[in-house]
């Protein structure tokens, strides 16, 4: 455990960031299987809906930092390529 005041405050900053990005990337993670659960109902219109929500969520995401731009625009490419596939 730290002793100096300013260690044990990063400690706790720390741990507030970690709980907010742990929430976020379930958020994240929740939306994309919804995505899927719509794919896999054969559901285009509910598909394109959570595709709507979960890209939006992985934007938002990836602007503070919690996910690499590149990971989440990878991610939002092949939810969309994958609800595009759609017949």
């Amino acid at each position: 455990m730290a002793n100096i005041k300013s260690a044990k405050k990063r400690i706790l900053v720390a741990q507030k960031n970690a709980a907010r990005n742990k929430s976020a990337k379930s958020s994240v993670k929740t939306s994309v299987k919804k995505v899927y659960a719509a794919i896999e109902a054969g559901d285009k219109a509910a598909a394109a809906d959570a595709l709507k929500a979960a890209s939006i969520k992985l934007s938002k995401a990836a602007g503070k930092g919690i996910y690499h731009k590149n990971t989440a625009s990878r991610k939002i490419s092949r939810l969309a390529s994958a609800v595009n596939k759609m017949a």
